[in-house]
């Protein structure tokens, strides 16, 4: 395609006329040429400065006759984030997609166009920071869901991706007051909550800073203002202050002829704000308002500075940081002091090196990370590569976007703790990690199969919280596999999605087994002993049920079975007419026999329950049947099966309006483990009461799963509710005996269902 002649859609043109008079329309055409971004492409070789060009002429061409809502050129809103980017460093195919970022989404050029103009690599940039903005949502929610998933997946393909939308978020935040106001709320809580913490995730400082004010300016304008005064009038009257500190540190280390650099800092306005919100603060209590860096030639040089300092200053107790033994998640480095300067005023101090100061203010941009050769290096799993890497493993068990992206938002907190593995490896893990996401950081494999740990050679729960400088060693048997109650606790994406799509697939495949069984069962009831195989000759039918059913495969329709989704008889019938049709015939003699023993429930073909069937059967908690009570399966909607005992109201209510979902089912000879139920004991009030019958129920070897009291400890006679784990009836009995010859207990009974 022609770069003079792209397509010509006007697809979001300000109906506002261009503002009057020679100066503006002077300013405007300065703006939008590309002598605007020229002068920050020094770094770039001759070649690479055309191919911008180009860029930017095709996205000249493609947005003639936008307008911004402040009534310039389109135009100037792509060279400015072009310009940003520049500032990073950024290579030619970068600063192309910068140019052309918009393109695709308001211009109705396709990737293909871009692919045939510029690349591949710059089509692919610029498809990763387009919004699905053209696809159908059920809400702006799932939109915008989805739009974060697309953009956070090719960022972690290509980290310029977002590198180029954080240029392109910040120059909107500096704009933003020519939106209207009713936008103003969602796009800077939108921007504290996502690119602010991803700026911040990637160790662009600079950006993070930016974007935090202008969203905090545009989220609350009085109290942003009210600060701004505020922190003016300080300014002022500590400005003798700073420069005394200032002219004393110079001295001190001129003195020891140490070459430095002095530079201030101040707290941005939103810092200050979130901890006068979060320690209840009044603005004359924030006492860290200032500071300084103090950037040396070597590390070692770091270390001396900070012996300088705490000999000119006292240090106070406990704010001493260092960054540079243990760098932070986003690669950030520098060792942390505050001091009690002149006045009693608390001044923090942070040294380091020219490298570092780089890396400190833009992060990953400083160091290409996308053209890093060595991903496994150490300098690119110190900038996030680990954490970029860790989004397209949350993608892999994460097909929801709106479930990826609350993943995503856990892990973009960025408090950190850091603690040891037993062989001195230093790992980085959010604030209220636990045990299990520190097992799940070392390898999925590890994190499924934990079954205990120990801290510092304690043992301790697998939802310990993890605190700075723990020795974690996590203890894990080939048998063991994730469990549902982690979820409660756990606290990284990476952990959370990994447990999920475990248990999620552990489910289908219970529930495919159990729909086979299911199958099998209501197929010998219409006169065909087994199931037809998978072989070729097959192949045809069971593309022809399938096409009945509405599945695309065998394994799918087995877990619709499963889950109760599909009803097995009808499935079966289906299945018995096709059979007929490829000359199959029903044994007469199978037939009646299954059907009038599956009225007895002592069909043949019921399905066995040992309870390893884990999440595909669940026993009802109304009725809490074990092993010797008369049983009935219902198949519920998507739950899979729910086992009840035959006497429990609520089957027999489901039975009378929905009888077809209700399958034979009978106990295996041998279960594999225990069952919950309830039992009630009636006992005298006294001191121990609670203790003997624990007692009793242990020696029963009927472990307690849950107990439940009155409220009414005056009274002479409590009852006391248990949950109890029983291997059978006989079992449950014996259990019972025992408690009624205990001493204070008047009765002891099952519950039963009323």
């Amino acid at each position: 395609m022609n770069a003079a002649t792209p397509p010509a859609t006007l697809s979001r043109i300000d109906p506002s006329p261009s503002p009057a008079g020679p100066t503006v329309a002077a300013a405007n055409a300065a703006a939008a040429s590309f002598a605007a971004l020229t002068e920050n492409l020094g770094y770039l070789d001759a070649a690479s400065i055309e191919q911008v060009r180009q860029a930017y002429r095709y996205a000249d061409a493609a947005h003639l006759g936008q307008l911004r809502n402040s009534g310039e050129p389109y135009i100037t809103h792509p060279i400015a984030v072009a310009a940003q980017c520049a500032s990073w460093k950024l290579d030619a195919q970068a600063l192309m997609a910068a140019l052309l970022h918009d393109a695709m989404e308001d211009c109705g050029v396709t990737k293909a166009d871009l692919i045939d103009r510029f690349g591949a690599p710059v089509a692919e940039l610029v498809d990763g920071l387009t919004k699905l903005d053209k696809l159908q949502f059920n809400t702006r929610e799932e939109n915008q869901a989805e739009s974060f998933r697309k953009m956070l997946l090719a960022m972690a393909r290509d980290v310029r991706v977002i590198l180029v939308k954080l240029a392109d978020r910040s120059h909107n935040m500096r704009t933003l007051s020519d939106m209207p106001r009713s936008k103003w709320s969602r796009i800077s809580s939108e921007t504290l909550d996502i690119y602010a913490p991803i700026a911040h995730r990637l160790g662009l400082n600079q950006t993070y800073r930016e974007l935090q004010d202008l969203a905090f300016r545009h989220l609350h304008p009085w109290r942003y203002a009210t600060l701004t005064k505020a922190v003016g009038k300080s300014r002022n009257r500590r400005r003798d202050l700073i420069q005394k500190v200032q002219t004393e540190v110079d001295a001190a280390f001129a003195k020891l002829g140490m070459r430095v650099r002095l530079a201030g800092r101040e707290k941005t306005l939103y810092a200050i704000y979130q901890k006068m919100k979060l320690k209840h603060l009044s603005f004359a209590q924030v006492t860290d308002i200032y500071g300084f860096r103090v950037i040396v030639p070597t590390v070692t040089d770091c270390y001396t500075a900070l012996g300088v300092l705490h000999q000119m200053y006292k240090p106070v107790p406990g704010k001493f940081k260092d960054h540079i033994a243990i760098a932070k998640l986003n690669g950030y480095q520098s060792l942390h002091t505050t001091l009690v300067g002149p006045s009693g005023i608390n001044i923090e101090f942070q040294m380091r090196t020219e490298e570092m100061h780089v890396v400190a203010e833009a992060g990953v941009a400083a160091h290409w990370l996308y053209k890093a050769q060595d991903t496994g290096s150490g300098a690119a799993e110190r900038l996030g590569t680990k954490w970029l890497q860790s989004l397209l493993d949350i993608q892999n068990e994460t097909r929801d976007a709106a479930e990826f992206w609350d993943h995503v938002k856990v892990d973009l907190f960025p408090d950190a703790v850091y603690v040891f593995t037993p062989k001195s490896q230093i790992m980085a893990l959010p604030r209220g990690a636990t045990v299990v996401d520190f097992a799940y950081a070392i390898h999925s494999n590890v994190g499924d199969r934990t079954t205990a740990a120990r801290i510092n050679n304690e043992p301790v729960p697998l939802r310990t919280e993890l605190n700075n400088g723990d020795v974690v060693e996590v203890i894990t048997a080939p048998e063991s596999t994730p469990n549902p109650a982690w979820l409660g606790f756990v606290r990284t994406g990476r952990a959370r999605s990994k447990i999920r799509h475990y248990l999620k697939t552990m489910a289908q495949s219970e529930s495919a087994t159990l729909g086979e069984k299911l199958l099998a069962q209501a197929l010998r009831a219409e006169g065909m002993d087994q199931l037809p195989g998978d072989e070729a000759d097959n192949q045809p039918l069971w593309d022809k049920l399938l096409r009945f059913t509405g599945n695309r495969t065998r394994a799918e329709l087995m877990t619709d079975i499963g889950l109760g989704k599909r009803i097995a008889s009808i499935v079966a019938k289906r299945l018995m007419v096709l059979l007929s049709e490829h000359g199959h015939r029903p044994n007469a003699l199978l037939m009646t026999k299954e059907r009038y023993t599956s009225h007895e429930n002592l069909s043949q073909g019921a399905v066995a329950l040992d309870g390893s069937e884990n999440a595909s059967v669940k026993y009802a908690s109304c009725c809490r049947p074990v092993p010797g009570d008369t049983i009935v399966g219902y198949l519920g909607r998507g739950e899979g099966l729910v086992v009840h005992r035959t006497e429990c109201n609520v089957a027999k209510r489901l039975q009378h309006k929905d009888s077809e979902r209700f399958i034979a089912v009978d106990w295996s000879e041998e279960p594999t483990r225990a069952f919950e139920t309830g039992i009630k004991i009636t006992v005298r009030n006294g001191k121990g009461v609670l203790a003997r019958i624990a007692s009793e129920l242990a020696t029963s070897e009927a472990d307690i799963v849950h107990v439940d009291m009155d409220d009414e400890t005056a009274m002479d006679t409590v009852d006391l509710r248990f949950i109890v784990l029983a291997h059978d009836q006989a079992h449950l009995e014996n259990a019972l005996k025992n408690l009624r010859r205990t001493q204070a207990v008047l009765r002891a009974e099952r519950i039963l269902p009323q």
